[in-house]
């Protein structure tokens, strides 16, 4: 397991806020485009990440709340299986399905994700990563508040939950 600290927000200018990131000169990873299957479990969240980048099983705990906010991640790096994802929505049932293009970015052990959202939009998530236990929670907030400066994000920007949570709420209001 280790500890994120990390912050989502909805952007509608997020090539601004990505030629901002541009000119820290971060390590492009790539465009993903990305399939997250949700599963019903009472613990947390669980979800299959199947991408052309990143494929991960992931359980993670995180509260839902504005800002900056703490993430107790779980993940197995696997090759693509349809037999995995058969198992777990067998087994489990499947909560919902997200769809996005994440354009992914790193500067040391922050994660970058410029994300267009299928039915939701566009947003920008800063991912601080401890994977060791080596740079320290506080640390971690500093990252995070550093990145909201620098994207002049603003509080009424911030997102509290899930993609799986919006695209929930929004097909409940429908």
């Amino acid at each position: 397991m280790h500890i994120n600290y990390e912050f989502k927000a909805r952007c509608n200018h997020i090539e601004l806020i990505e030629a901002k990131l541009k000119t820290l000169n971060p390590v492009f990873i790539g465009m993903d485009n990305q399939v997250d299957t949700y599963f019903n479990i009472t613990n947390g969240r669980l979800k299959l990440r199947e991408g052309t980048i990143e494929n991960s099983l992931i359980h993670y705990f995180r509260q839902n709340s504005t800002g900056i906010k703490q993430s107790d991640v779980t993940l197995y790096q696997h090759q693509p299986d349809k037999n995995l994802k058969d198992i777990l929505a067998k087994a489990l049932g499947v909560k919902t399905i997200v769809a996005k293009e994440r354009k992914i970015y790193f500067i040391d052990n922050v994660k970058f994700h410029f994300d267009r959202v299928k039915e939701l939009g566009s947003f920008v998530e800063v991912e601080a990563i401890d994977k060791d236990g080596s740079i320290g929670i506080e640390k971690l907030k500093e990252q995070c508040q550093y990145y909201i400066q620098l994207f002049a994000i603003t509080e009424d920007q911030f997102i509290a939950e899930s993609y799986s949570d919006l695209l929930a709420k929004k097909s409940s209001t429908a």
